[in-house]
């Protein structure tokens, strides 16, 4: 066995390995002690970077993408690894490591994130929402009365919360790094959502009743409809708006737009139609079918369908031009820029009088 003379003990005798390793433990736990303020700095600024680096080096933020896909493996399976570590090593993690782990690992995860959820949401949706409790949620995370005295001793909350951030990672991890598009992002992101949901339910419906089963797949079942139907309300997290115009002119050659407008007479309108002109910001390798849905005064006319490829630093242009307007075209239009599972990517705006 090896042995090591620790010069600051009282006496000098032999210490093992596995107490050398459990003082090594215990002053990583006092270390993230002293400076709690560190942890969530670091994953503010990794966060910060790797939305940075998507548009300058899609590399290096694929690799980010994957550590942290990589340290949400290791906490859905911490008590199987703290096991097998104790086995193998005769190291035993002690509680307080995992949980600053844990919490570190969350604010690394929801402040990853956010900086793509917060150039992607459409302000004047209901996608506000949505990025508002993601961005409560990470500042739970930084507060430690909030997230050790209300989040974790309550299992069912600590949970939901758990997932409700793995579920933000994979929208946004899942396109970089797979080259998914944004409804298969989605659809595996739900899915994996609604099994770890399945322990929050259980540990919360506790009646010893024949049909605390049916319940229990029934309001799973729910989590995962209500989640489908709710994708309007969430961003496209790697999917935003690099450039737009409304305009009737557009050169073909140089795919420039002319100068957008805001307001046209119905003269105009009839006379020369008019350009909705999108650049959209993407993962390099990413292919993606979109919509520009055309609507007068809230009602739908025309919906075109365009594909689009990641990875152009400005965004990848696109557009679409319509002639065939309605005798009667004045008031509020929109073009409403949509992903082919419904999510919004942006909206413009024009009116004609």
């Amino acid at each position: 066995m090896l042995t090591l003379l620790l010069p600051y003990t009282c006496k000098s005798r032999p210490v093992s390995l596995p107490r050398l390793n459990k003082i090594a433990v215990s002053r990583v736990v006092a270390l993230i002690q002293a400076y709690p303020g560190t942890v969530a700095i670091f994953g503010f600024a990794s966060g910060l970077a790797s939305f940075l680096l998507v548009d300058r080096q899609a590399e290096l933020a694929r690799v980010l993408g994957l550590v942290m896909l990589v340290s949400w493996l290791w906490l859905i399976l911490e008590n199987v690894l703290r096991e097998q570590i104790e086995r193998w090593f005769g190291l035993q993690v002690p509680a307080p490591l995992l949980r600053y782990a844990t919490q570190m690992i969350h604010q690394e995860s929801l402040f990853f994130v956010l900086p793509f959820f917060f150039i992607t949401t459409t302000w004047n949706s209901g996608q506000a929402l949505f990025t508002g409790v993601l961005a409560a949620a990470a500042l739970a995370s930084i507060i430690d009365p909030l997230y050790y005295k209300w989040l974790a001793p309550r299992r069912w909350l600590f949970l939901a919360y758990h997932t409700l951030a793995l579920f933000a990672v994979l929208l946004t991890a899942l396109p970089i790094i797979f080259k998914l598009t944004t409804p298969q992002s989605y659809q595996l992101a739900l899915a994996a959502a609604v099994l770890l949901s399945f322990p929050s339910l259980f540990s919360t419906i506790t009646v010893q009743r024949w049909w605390r089963g049916a319940l229990l797949v029934g309001l799973t079942l729910a989590i995962g409809v209500g989640g489908w139907l709710a994708r309007v309300w969430v961003p496209p997290a790697t999917l935003w708006l690099a450039d737009v115009a409304v305009t009737t002119e557009f050169d073909d050659q140089n795919r420039a737009p002319g100068a957008s407008l805001r307001q046209l007479s119905l003269a105009q309108l009839h006379e020369q139609g008019l350009y909705a002109y999108t650049a959209i910001n993407a993962p390099r390798g990413l292919n993606e079918r979109i919509y520009h849905v055309w609507q007068h005064n809230g009602v739908e006319v025309e919906r075109i369908a365009l594909e689009i490829q990641g990875g152009r630093e400005k965004g990848y242009r696109a557009w679409t031009h319509k002639q065939n307007f309605p005798t009667d075209a004045a008031g509020r239009w929109q073009i409403q820029v949509l992903t082919e599972a419904g999510q919004m990517i942006g909206v413009l705006r024009f009116k004609v009088e």
